[in-house]
């Protein structure tokens, strides 16, 4: 997280105020929140290795496909923590996702459906162009057919369960990003179906 949150140059008050959400979030002691801060900082130093790091990850963790999905799209949201993707933010999402397995074009259709997803954060959507935003949320379009929309809608829940993600070892924060993901794509089903059956 201080790797991506630096990559741009600098550190915003909003991506300090997404790590101490996130320190929040997990219930952290006195104790636990320094060492977070420290990690964080040391993450942020123009010298961190962070390919050890996702190399120490892909050891660990690296056979469980929801693992690796739920720590990119952590790092995207981390990354949108100020409302925008820079270039050099995106860069380094691009090379930590090949670290995880996934192509440039695998990496592009994450990112939008997760800036897309975001759209619908609060249960509602929050732009003009609502209905577009939703089947890019769910990775489908206007084209496809209902069939398709609900394929892509569970396999989405299903990708974000809190039960199935904690089976997998998936840590609470992780599991909290996973059920705000959840949320939003429900929006963004129900506002396609919604718009289907008028």
């Amino acid at each position: 997280m201080g790797k991506l949150a630096k990559a741009d140059g600098h550190i915003s008050k909003d991506e300090i105020a997404h790590v101490e959400q996130f320190i929040q979030k997990l219930g952290m002691s006195a104790e636990h929140r320094q060492r977070a801060i420290a990690l964080f900082k040391q993450g942020a130093a123009p010298d961190f290795d962070f390919e050890a790091t996702l190399r120490q990850f892909m050891a660990v963790c690296g056979h469980t496909h929801s693992l690796r999905q739920m720590l990119l799209v952590y790092l995207i949201v981390m990354a949108l923590s100020d409302e925008r993707i820079d270039t050099a933010e995106e860069r380094l999402l691009i090379d930590i996702a090949r670290y995880l397995g996934y192509d440039q074009a695998s990496f592009k259709r994450i990112l939008d459906m997760v800036l897309n997803q975001s759209h619908f954060a609060g249960g509602q959507a929050t732009s003009d162009t609502a209905l577009d935003d939703a089947y890019k949320a769910l990775g489908v379009s206007k084209q496809s057919t209902d069939q398709e929309v609900k394929r892509a809608y569970r396999k989405l829940m299903s990708q974000y369960h809190p039960d199935k993600l904690m089976g997998q070892g998936l840590p609470e924060d992780m599991i909290a990003v996973a059920t705000e993901q959840a949320k939003e794509v429900q929006v963004a089903y129900d506002l396609i179906t919604k718009s289907r059956k008028q």
